[in-house]
């Protein structure tokens, strides 16, 4: 049986392309008028891959930590150049803020895609000193999930530095696509899907996680919310009236109750 529809997001949300064309043109505005400030580094390479690069962006005064934002777009579509616009909440509250691309499928498995995440934080994470807190977005909820687990690819110093983990509408458990169009252009088998599963593994036990997702998703991503946050006993907040696209809306916001469970009250 597929499980296809399940999976469809903008099948079910109004006027869906809106949200993409307010990603472009929000991303591209606010990308710009930061590196006229000279207030972002984009561009930043961090392996030989052409999607293996970072753009950085800096509050106005010394950073209090590094916030990392992992984007989706089901490991097959999207780069960090789509999401530029949602480093300006955690910005604006004094964090740095960078957001890798990472090589897509088919071109690339969900592993090399793990691991190509794992050496962006490592390379991030020299730039920026302090406490470092991870969001990702639906694919990019599962891959920062993912640095949760023993064996993600992050050395033990990069780890100890790892404050809160966020996935945000997560994929956290890859079985269920294997029952869709997408399991071809992804590469999965059953050892790899639950490989490759952060709901099917330990949870962290050196740092907190707390999973994210809205009301008015689909009853899939719902599921799999719940599912990793039962497995790992952590926070969850199911946000209301939210859906899968404008659930990230809240990283725009330096005051949203999003951006205050990731780095904690606004001082």
């Amino acid at each position: 049986m597929s499980l296809d529809d399940a999976y469809a997001n903008a099948a079910y949300i109004p006027d869906a392309e809106r949200f993409l064309t307010y990603w472009d043109e929000t991303a591209r505005n606010y990308r710009e008028a930061e590196h006229m400030l000279g207030r972002a580094q984009l561009n930043q390479p961090y392996g030989a891959h052409p999607d293996q690069a970072f753009d950085l962006f800096f509050p106005a005064g010394r950073p209090l930590g590094l916030m990392i934002f992992v984007h989706g777009g089901y490991w097959l579509r999207f780069s960090r150049r789509d999401f530029s616009h949602l480093a300006q909440g955690a910005c604006a509250r004094d964090w740095a803020v960078a957001l890798p691309s990472y090589p897509l499928a088919p071109g690339a498995s969900i592993r090399e895609i793990t691991q190509s995440v794992a050496l962006a934080i490592g390379q991030i994470a020299r730039r920026i000193p302090g406490p470092i807190v991870l969001a990702g977005h639906s694919a990019g909820g599962h891959l920062v999930a993912r640095m949760g687990q023993t064996g993600s690819g992050l050395s033990s110093e990069v780890r100890t530095r790892l404050q809160t983990i966020v996935p945000i509408s997560p994929v956290s458990d890859l079985r269920p696509l294997m029952q869709t169009q997408m399991s071809g252009p992804l590469g999965l088998t059953e050892e790899i899907a639950k490989a490759e599963s952060p709901a099917l593994h330990p949870a962290p036990d050196t740092l907190r996680a707390h999973v994210w997702v809205g009301a008015n998703e689909r009853p899939a991503f719902l599921e799999q919310a719940q599912l990793l946050a039962t497995n790992w006993q952590s926070s969850l907040t199911i946000e209301p009236g939210k859906h899968h696209f404008d659930i990230i809306s809240g990283l725009e916001n330096p005051e949203s109750e999003l951006l205050e469970a990731m780095l904690g009250p606004a001082s």
